[in-house]
């Protein structure tokens, strides 16, 4: 395969970019290849610079539920782009899309728009330690909740593979109040909760975890975490940046039936642009300001063309049949991919159109069990479907997924490539 733009292109963006890139797992340093860099996307097509193409499994982290540039939502960002890119002044928009986000998710019945996902926890656990008094916060290990200082504390997603639990330019004093805990151990939680359950703020957890590769709490684990935390008068906070609108209308929380107190979403609901929310119950989303005394604020935050992407896309996975047809689509895949991989030493992590191969000889229930799996052949699993041109995600510690827009022939044609490639690995 021809790369001599994209390694041109990388050579250059290392001078001028730390790394050349923008997010870290972009480098393929762990997998040990060059960059993509891509000049467009359709569907599930990926065209690089050297017009190489790709059948994209990535879906920018899980953004794309409809595949890229749906004509629909589309048409509605190049109107709205027409009326200006940006005001710092309200729109129609903003209320239109916080209606949607509130019919859809069952904990949310106040919303406030941000930037990313990383800026929807950050405010959202400064509005549980505003509302409780208290300063404790509570996460998982593995459970990547974006690079808030106080939040990288045995963190997945890109952290995981730089061998540290945290950053380098963290101050200790900043992460003091946070205490990460084995992912799907009751045990664990109860212990904690006994020695500081009325000190602490908010439990924050990806219900799905996303970020070391797709994992599922354990039956009662979620429920376990609901009732410990009601007793304890503390705040359950479900961050469902990749899992909100992608695992059903209500997300991850729809799904399962399991009530946060507070909710986190991203990448879908901004239908491709930059956009996040955070929301739930109404008492505790009015101690923001300017009703309350905790501060947050951002002059992009409810951008206009940011919130029409967003309408466009809720208005169609609102129509009916869209998530049972994805979900058949989905089902039928992984139930063919199990049979590729049977008698491998490879775990297969999957829920609705979300899933990870582990290149593992064990079942994979939390972090520890992820950060066993063989890095070395995961990198040759991704370098040989690189070549095959299927991108999958570059990290052992993140998901893949599945968009309306990948048809059949396609998911035939990726089973048969990675029954090839794992025949070599």
């Amino acid at each position: 395969m021809e790369r001599v733009k994209s390694q041109r292109a990388f050579d250059e963006a290392v001078k001028l970019i730390p790394g050349g890139v923008n997010s870290p797992v972009r480098a393929l340093r762990s997998v040990g290849e060059v960059p993509l860099f891509i000049k467009k996307a359709k569907g599930t097509i990926l065209t690089d610079i050297d017009d190489n193409q790709f059948i994209d499994f990535c879906l920018s982290w899980g953004v794309f539920i409809l595949g890229h540039s749906h004509p629909q939502v589309n048409e509605a960002v190049k109107l709205a782009v027409e009326n200006g890119s940006s005001y710092g002044i309200p729109s129609l928009q903003e209320t239109t899309l916080a209606g949607l986000v509130a019919d859809s998710f069952p904990s949310i019945e106040k919303v406030r728009f941000v930037n990313s996902g990383t800026e929807a926890v950050m405010s959202a656990v400064r509005v549980a330690r505003g509302f409780t008094g208290r300063n404790i916060i509570v996460k998982f290990d593995g459970c990547y909740h974006g690079h808030a200082d106080h939040l990288l504390v045995s963190a997945g997603s890109g952290v995981a593979n730089i061998g540290n639990s945290s950053s380098a330019g963290v101050p200790i004093d900043f992460t003091k109040y946070t205490t990460s805990l084995p992912y799907n151990d009751q045990d664990a939680v109860q212990a904690y909760f006994n020695k500081n359950g009325d000190k602490i703020a908010a439990v924050i957890i990806e219900p799905i975890a996303c970020n070391m590769g797709v994992v599922l709490p354990k039956n009662g684990f979620l429920e376990f975490l609901r009732e410990i935390t009601s007793k304890h008068g503390v705040l359950l906070i479900f961050d469902e940046v990749i899992t909100g609108f992608r695992l059903s209308l209500g997300g991850a929380q729809g799904r399962l039936n399991v009530i946060p107190d507070l909710t986190t979403i991203g990448k879908i609901v901004g239908g491709g642009f930059p956009a996040a929310a955070f929301g739930g119950r109404s008492d505790i989303m009015s101690i923001l300001a300017p009703d309350g005394p905790v501060y947050q604020a951002g002059t992009l935050s409810g951008n206009p063309i940011a919130m029409t992407a967003g309408i466009e896309t809720v208005r169609i996975l609102r129509k009916d049949n869209f998530y049972s047809e994805l979900e058949t689509k989905s089902e039928w895949f992984i139930q063919e991919l199990k049979e590729v991989i049977k008698g491998k030493d490879i775990q297969l992590n999957h829920i609705g159109s979300m899933f990870t191969l582990f290149f593992n000889e064990q079942p994979v229930y939390n972090f520890a069990d992820a950060k066993q799996s063989n890095q070395q052949r995961f990198a040759q699993y991704f370098r040989s479907m690189f070549a095959r041109k299927i991108y999958v995600s570059p990290s052992q510690f993140e998901g893949n997924f599945i968009s309306q827009a990948h048809s059949k022939s396609q998911l035939e044609q990726v089973l048969n490539v990675i029954s090839e490639v794992i025949k070599n690995i």
